[in-house]
């Protein structure tokens, strides 16, 4: 089932002060969640990584970002994959602490 999720754009700005900030702009786009299989929970577990949730969306609707809103709750995209001979990407998730 889709669901709206939020991607989150992070890109450096320069204040007027010269000091360098990142900014954060929220992109709404609707994509598939899955539960993560077991295979990738232990290879992403072997690199201290915390994975919980796949998000498939359409490429067009993926820049890059490296962190996503689910539910109310922040993860970080550790991992895509593109599936072949589709327009769909994969988000692979992972909880961050304290979010």
């Amino acid at each position: 089932m889709d669901e709206l999720i939020t991607l989150i754009h992070q890109e450096d700005v320069q204040l007027e002060t010269g000091a360098m900030v990142a900014r954060e702009t929220p992109v709404d786009v609707w994509a598939t969640l899955s539960s993560i299989y077991r295979q990738e929970f232990l290879d992403a577990g072997r690199e201290g990584l915390n994975p919980e949730l796949v998000a498939t969306t359409p490429l067009v609707n993926y820049h890059g970002e490296q962190s996503a809103i689910v539910r109310g709750k922040r993860y970080g995209i550790y991992r895509t994959y593109i599936v072949p001979n589709s327009d769909m990407v994969e988000l692979y998730l992972e909880g961050k602490a304290g979010a």
